[in-house]
Order: C-alpha cells, then sequence, then structure tokens
C-alpha cells in the first residue's frame, strides 16, 4: 500500500501573512520591503510571483522590486486573463508575452491541425514595465472552479482571444504557460509538448488533461505544506543557503488580501495550488482520470435496476443490492486514487441509480398493483372457481420461480387436424376449435385441473397446482374420461350439420416436475416443466399408433383409484428416452369394455408366453367381435413374426 504523500521537498511556500501584515502594514506594502526580502532568495533555483503589481507607485519604489528580480536566478512574475480590462497593455509588456510564449507547443498544434484546448480571454492584466524587466519569464495564474465551486484542476496553458472566440490579431500565434509550468520549464530546463489530444509532456512526466486543458490536482495534506512567513524572510531566521535549489512561491495569504480557494479537502491560500501542480509533477503524483471506467460505471448503474426488476422480486432487497453496488463503487474508486492515483467520478454514477432504480421501482410498484387486481381475472380462465378462491387466500404459489411438485400432466389433440383446417375457411375453422376447447376446457376445471394452454389444437393441463388436489391421477383420469364423453355429444352435433368427426388422443403421466411462475414479475407464464411433462406429450402422440383414445404410464397407474378401467398396452422407448415406460390404455367403465379387457389380456399372456399362434387367434377373435383397434396393432406384429419385448419408438 502507498505512505501517505508528501509534497516535494524542493518547493516553499513564502507567506504574507498575519504577522507578517502585523510588523509592515496592511497589504499592499512599499515595494522595497518585498525587494529586500527577495535578496534572501537568491540562491533559490524559482521565485514565483503570485502577486501582480499593476499599477504604478513611487519611481524608487518600483525599481528596487525590478532590481531585486532581476537578480533572482530565475524569477517568474504572473498575470491575469480578464473578460474586461481597462489597462492599457504597451508594446513592452507584449513583447514579454511574446518572450514567454510557448513557440515549441504551437507548432505541434499546428501541425497536427488542432485548436489550442485551453482558457482564453480577450484581455490581460499584467505587471508594470519597471518590474517586468526584472522578471525572468511570465506565467498566468487565472483558473477556473468546477461546477460545485471547487477548484480540482490545474491549467497548463492559455490563449488570448477576442470574446467571439476568435484569436486577437496580433496573439493568434502564442499559446500563454501558467506560472506553475512555467516554473517546471526553468527547474527542469526542458520545455511542454504536445503528445496527442489529451496528453503533453513535461519534465519528464505526462500530462493528462481535461477538454479545457486542466491537469487534475492531488492535493496534499495541509500541514504538509513547506511554507514560512515573509516577515522570517526579512528577519534573516533563514540562510540564504535555506531556499538553494528550491522553487519558491510568494503570495499572500493574511485575510481581506489573501487570496482563499475552496478544495476538495477545504479552503487554502491559492499559491498553493501552483505548490500542488509543482509537486505532482516532481513526486509523480498526477491524477489520471478514468474517464472509461466512470462511464462504464454510469451505464451499469443505469442498467441495474432494470436488471434486478427481472431477476429479484423483493423490493426492499433490490434497494439493499443499489446500496451496497454504489457503496463497492465508492471504495473501490476511493481505493484507486490511494493506491495508484487513478480518479473516477462517483456523483454522476450516484444520480444515475437513484433517478434509475426510483423511475423503474415506481413503474413496477404500479405493474404490481395492476398484477394484483388483475389476478382474479386472469386466473379464472384457467381455474375452478373453488380452486381460484384458495389461490387467492394463499397466493404465495404464484411468486416468480418454481418448485418441485409430483403433478400428473394431460395432453390432448386432435387427430388428422391438417386434413380439418384445409377443408374449411379460416374463420370456420377458428369457430370450430371454439367449440371444441369449451367442453374440454371444462372438464378439466370441472375436476381441479389447472389449463395450461392451448398449442394450436393440442391443450395441455395439469392437476396438483397452483393448489394441492386430492387424488389427482384420478382426477386427471377422470377428466380425460369426461372429455371422450363431452367430444361424443359435440360430434353428434357436429354430424347433422355436416361436419366430420373429431377424433382426439389423450395421454397422461404423473411425475415429479418444476411448477410454478416463469418469467418476469410483470409478465409470467405458471406452467410445468421436466421430463414428465415431456414424456405425457410423448404417450398423447402414442395414442395413434395403437388406435387408443386414452393412455397412461405405469407411473400413474398405481395411484389410481379401484374404480378406472385399464388395460395393459405395452412397454415402449419414447424417442428421446433411454429407458422403456409401460403404456396403458384408461376404459369407460362398461359390461363391453370389461370383455375387450379380459380377452386381450388372455390374448397378451399367448404373446408374452411366445405362442404367437394362440395369441394371433385370440387377438383376430377379439377384432372380429369388438373391432377392437389395438387387436389390429398386435395381429401386425404376430403376422411379421415380431417377439414380445420392448417397442421402440423412432417418432414423436
Amino acid at each position: 500500500m502507498r505512505q501517505d504523500k508528501t509534497p516535494s521537498g524542493d518547493v516553499l511556500f513564502v507567506a504574507v501573512d498575519e504577522p507578517s501584515v502585523n510588523i509592515y502594514g496592511r497589504w499592499p506594502w512599499n515595494r522595497e520591503i518585498i525587494a529586500q526580502g527577495l535578496d534572501q532568495l537568491s540562491k533559490a533555483d524559482v521565485v514565483l510571483m503570485d502577486m501582480i503589481f499593476s499599477e504604478p507607485t513611487l519611481e524608487e519604489q518600483d525599481e528596487a522590486l525590478g532590481e531585486a528580480l532581476d537578480g533572482l536566478n530565475n524569477s517568474v512574475c504572473g498575470f491575469f486573463l480578464r473578460k474586461k480590462s481597462t489597462q492599457n497593455i504597451s508594446e513592452e509588456q507584449e513583447d514579454v508575452l511574446v518572450d514567454s510564449a510557448l513557440d515549441r507547443l504551437l507548432v505541434q498544434i499546428r501541425a497536427n491541425n488542432n485548436k489550442p484546448n485551453f482558457v482564453s480571454a480577450p484581455y490581460t492584466e499584467m505587471n508594470i514595465e519597471t518590474i517586468l524587466d526584472g522578471c525572468s519569464m511570465s506565467g498566468a495564474f487565472s483558473t477556473i472552479r468546477d461546477e460545485d465551486q471547487l477548484l480540482r484542476g490545474y491549467p497548463t496553458a492559455y490563449f488570448i482571444a477576442e470574446e467571439n472566440g476568435d484569436l486577437d490579431e496580433h496573439d493568434s500565434e502564442l499559446i500563454y504557460p501558467s506560472l506553475g509550468v512555467q516554473a517546471l520549464r526553468l527547474r527542469t530546463n526542458s520545455d511542454i509538448l504536445r503528445v496527442d489530444d489529451t496528453h503533453l509532456s513535461l519534465a519528464n512526466r505526462v500530462l493528462e488533461l481535461n477538454e479545457k486543458g486542466f491537469v487534475r490536482l492531488n492535493y496534499y495534506k495541509k500541514e504538509l505544506y513547506q511554507s514560512i512567513s515573509f516577515s522570517d524572510l526579512i528577519s534573516k531566521r533563514y540562510s540564504k543557503d535555506f531556499f538553494e535549489n528550491k522553487i519558491v512561491i510568494l503570495g499572500i495569504t493574511d485575510i481581506g488580501a489573501g487570496d482563499i480557494r475552496a478544495t476538495p479537502l477545504g479552503e487554502i491560500p491559492g499559491p498553493l495550488l501552483h505548490y500542488t501542480f509543482i509537486s505532482n509533477v516532481l513526486e509523480n503524483h498526477l491524477i489520471n482520470d478514468s474517464y472509461k471506467i466512470t462511464a462504464f460505471a454510469l451505464s451499469f448503474l443505469i442498467l441495474l435496476p432494470l436488471l434486478l426488476i427481472f431477476i429479484v422480486n423483493r423490493t426492499g432487497l433490490r434497494v439493499v443490492i443499489y446500496i451496497s453496488t454504489y457503496v463497492a463503487l465508492f471504495f473501490f474508486a476511493r481505493w484507486m486514487f490511494v493506491e495508484n492515483y487513478i480518479y473516477i467520478d462517483v456523483f454522476y454514477p450516484l444520480i444515475a441509480i437513484f433517478l434509475s432504480g426510483a423511475i423503474l421501482e415506481i413503474i413496477e410498484f404500479t405493474l404490481q398493483e395492476q398484477k394484483s387486481r388483475f389476478v382474479k381475472g386472469a386466473f379464472s380462465n384457467y381455474l375452478s372457481g373453488d380452486l381460484l378462491d384458495q389461490l387467492i387466500e394463499n397466493p404465495e404459489g404464484l411468486n416468480l420461480g418454481g418448485e418441485n411438485k409430483e403433478l400428473t400432466v394431460l395432453f390432448s389433440d386432435i387427430r388428422s387436424f391438417t386434413s380439418i383446417s384445409e377443408s374449411m375457411s379460416p374463420e370456420a375453422l377458428i369457430t370450430l376449435l371454439n367449440r371444441y376447447f369449451t367442453p374440454m376446457t371444462n372438464s378439466v376445471l370441472n375436476h381441479g385441473g389447472m389449463l395450461d394452454k392451448y398449442i394450436g389444437d393440442a391443450l395441455m393441463a395439469f392437476f396438483n397446482a397452483p393448489v394441492d388436489v386430492k387424488n389427482h391421477p384420478s382426477a386427471a383420469c377422470d377428466s380425460a374420461l369426461e372429455m371422450i364423453e363431452e367430444l361424443d355429444k359435440l360430434n353428434e352435433v357436429l354430424k347433422k350439420e355436416g361436419i366430420a368427426a373429431i377424433e382426439i388422443g389423450i395421454g397422461i403421466n404423473t411425475a415429479e416436475v418444476v411448477v410454478g411462475n416463469m418469467g418476469s414479475d410483470t409478465r409470467f407464464n405458471y406452467t410445468v416443466i421436466g421430463d414428465g411433462v415431456n414424456l405425457a406429450s410423448r404417450v398423447e402422440g402414442l395414442t395413434k399408433n395403437y388406435g387408443v383414445k386414452i393412455l397412461i404410464t405405469e407411473f400413474t397407474l398405481p395411484l389410481l383409484e379401484d374404480r378406472f378401467l385399464t388395460r395393459e398396452i405395452e412397454s415402449v422407448m419414447v424417442k428421446g428416452k433411454n429407458e422403456a415406460v409401460s403404456l396403458f390404455e384408461l376404459m369407460k367403465v362398461s359390461i363391453k369394455n370389461q370383455v375387450i379387457k379380459e380377452e386381450h389380456d388372455v390374448a397378451l399372456e399367448f404373446y408374452k408366453a411366445g405362442d404367437h399362434a394362440s395369441a394371433l387367434e385370440a387377438f383376430k377373435k377379439l377384432l372380429t367381435e369388438s373391432n377392437d383397434r389395438v387387436a389390429t396393432y398386435y395381429i401386425d406384429l404376430l403376422e411379421n413374426d415380431t417377439p414380445w419385448g420392448i417397442h421402440k419408438m423412432t417418432t414423436k
């Protein structure tokens, strides 16, 4: 982990502070006093004047200050950029600006066809000529606050332009450095150069610029800045050797005359902005803005509430996730800053997740209210009235998600539906399907079943969910037998209308499957999934192979009450399954069907024992006397000398 960063030991701030004012009076002072203090800085590497002397005083005082500045190794005098100014700039003052300009940077920018990406203003306020004559160079110390009025950035350079944004005719070929940049140029004997559109190099460091040409400042703790009073300078408390090889910044801190600036770390004297920038460069404490991470965080926090709406159904839990995610981002940003000096903006991501979350939660609440009002209306189409009342009293089963539960699944399908549809107009076909589905659906609801869906001409239902149904296998079988009875009644009516009779097949299987609401909180489908569902569908498809109307599996048979009549068909390996399943026909209880079952069982025993001749004779007799379609299936197997065994189905 990085140790607490400290500013460069080669930078020192000399403050015109309250103790100094108590000795020499209110600012501005006699300039000979300032000159006397500057004499102590003769061994300093660079002296920055974070103050301006734009009005003349007594000639001997002004000359004393100019001579003191001239006696320094390197002195940098500051100037302001102004939107309005009444000061008349002389040719000599303009020549000083020209001498301080960043010529090589301008050449590079022009070579890349880029416009200067720096702060601009139409006017300047400069030191008087007498003082400028003593300055090695000049640098601007204007700056701009962020929208929250805090100073986070430090300008690298400026250009002077007319108020309409065009460069002034005289200065159109000049870019001017800031005070801190000028100090580093003199200190390191290097120039500031273009790296690319958003980076400059200075003192063997790469500076990352924002859209205004500012570098983000990496502030230090206030107590770590080296500072002495101007009064100590004049009193020679420190020898000239103390200032050797240092960059000294001379500025004002006294209340009333001082330059106090608001920063993220609180209020500090304005000269410390230059101090901070110079130290950041010298100590490689420069901050890089991670715009990509900020943009990703902003996008992610906008989309997060939308994502959670679909996967988390509890509002309180979603809010906890919102807060936790932002807190994690905040501490991650803090860690990146402390450890790597990478700045990630967390303000706009906070606004993003707050607005996105609030809007989506309001929408979700509204939709939940609508869903609550319409649950009864929606499920009344799929459940009987009694079951619906139970569901409204205990709606927990409708929560998003599923549960493993033993159900009995029923599939029914119309035989040769394609032929029927081709012989009718679309309108007539829809009318016929409505007439067909009405009694079929009622048969399911009458026995406690849940209508899952219509799949074209097919119907899917299940029993024992969303509320428990006692003896659900028997309820499903009762429903299937009633469906056949209702279909017979419908066919009698259709025959009178000249419409061909409808034949259906029904498959029933009992298994543990997943049942529940699948979808989102606002758009869901209460359904079942699992191998047991698929098997019921496959079994329904096999009814046409045997010429029967209802088939049930070996998993449903042992759960039925004794009142049902069934007969064994055979064991099959349906498509998509590796294990054989024994199938049984569910028959209406009648004397005729009882006789058919008994004769069928005898014939089947002959077949299982390998007595094909006796089995063939028995099945033919059953076909002749009872016109049993299952007998036709077995006669075909026996005539082809097919041994008894598991029949593997290759189609659905």
